[in-house]
């Protein structure tokens, strides 16, 4: 992945992983505390701040970092609290861009690794092959249920539908958390061939620049194959009043109990005010990337020091 990007003109950087500011993903944090300064730091949920930060600065129109995230989470197949990404930004494209981009990475990882385009996992054949195809999530949830979220038109009507459909909710879901919740419980783990999921809502995806057709949505999409999401990516929010207000509406959601809710970064939004040109941004999960095409069952096959609880 490190070479297909170089070889693109990518420029790969390092960014900190001590932060004042817990953001970049809707995550819990680690929490610990320097002494000196004596301030607490949260070890990084995500680099994306810090990365359009070298954007604003100036340092390259396209950048990358390989290196890990930490997220106070639950442990499972899928999941450990330290992980590996790659995050990637380019400036003067939309998230289409990186849909393309994220096939050419895959497809080109897979060659090398494996010389085909064909993997076999857990006993299913998944199919790399460009183009993948690209589905919204409302259209998805609406096939797989009958259930259309987008004729809903406000948060309480459309909270309803999740519990109806066996989802978990808890009843105060904004209306994208809604289809959110629909959409992980009815769908996700269909999507076995890679999957381009499109028309992410716009109130869980605060860092996303709004869809040009449909302000309740966001130019965001995520990737997924055997039921796993392995890429996350959007057109950049690049207005500066726009992101502050996207902040302040997580920092209401946090305060009324979502651990998860982004904090205000001022720092960013200052940047923002300086300019971020126009751009794309992409993360990929390397463990479970790794995990399709060694077949392994479990993050913990393809981690050496995977976390466990202690004897």
């Amino acid at each position: 992945m490190r070479s297909h990007l170089v070889e693109r003109g990518y420029l790969e950087v390092e960014t900190p992983m001590l932060h004042t500011i817990p953001g970049g993903a809707s995550a819990k944090p680690f929490v610990t505390h320097h002494n000196t300064l004596d301030i607490d730091l949260y070890l990084r949920i995500a680099p994306e701040l810090h990365l359009k930060r070298l954007l604003v600065g100036g340092l390259a129109d396209k950048l990358f970092e390989i290196n890990r995230c930490f997220r106070n989470e639950g442990i499972s197949p899928r999941h450990n609290p330290e992980f590996t990404t790659l995050e990637l930004y380019e400036a003067y494209v939309d998230y289409t861009a990186m849909m393309r981009l994220t096939e050419e990475l895959v497809e080109s990882v897979a060659e090398a690794v494996l010389g085909s385009l064909r993997i076999n996992y857990g006993g299913t054949v998944i199919d790399l092959s460009p183009p993948w195809p690209r589905r919204s999530m409302a259209e998805l949830v609406q096939a797989a249920t009958g259930v259309d979220f987008l004729a809903f038109e406000d948060a309480e009507t459309a909270r309803r539908a999740p519990a109806a459909l066996g989802a978990s909710v808890t009843g105060g879901e904004s209306w994208g958390q809604a289809l959110e919740a629909a959409f992980a419980a009815r769908v996700e783990d269909t999507l076995i061939q890679p999957t381009h999921v499109t028309g992410f809502p716009r109130d869980i995806s605060p860092l996303a620049k709004a869809d040009r057709a449909d302000p309740r949505l966001a130019e965001r999409f995520e990737t997924y194959i055997y039921g796993w999401e392995i890429a996350n990516a959007f057109s950049e929010l690049t207005d500066p009043q726009d992101q502050r207000a996207r902040f302040e509406a997580q920092m209401q959601a946090r305060a009324a109990g979502d651990e998860e809710a982004q904090p205000l970064d001022e720092d960013y939004v200052t940047a923002l005010e300086y300019g971020l040109p126009p751009c794309g941004g992409l993360g990929i999960g390397i463990d479970r990337l790794v995990m399709l095409l060694t077949d392994s069952p479990s993050i913990r096959d393809v981690i050496t020091f995977p976390t466990l609880r202690p004897r």
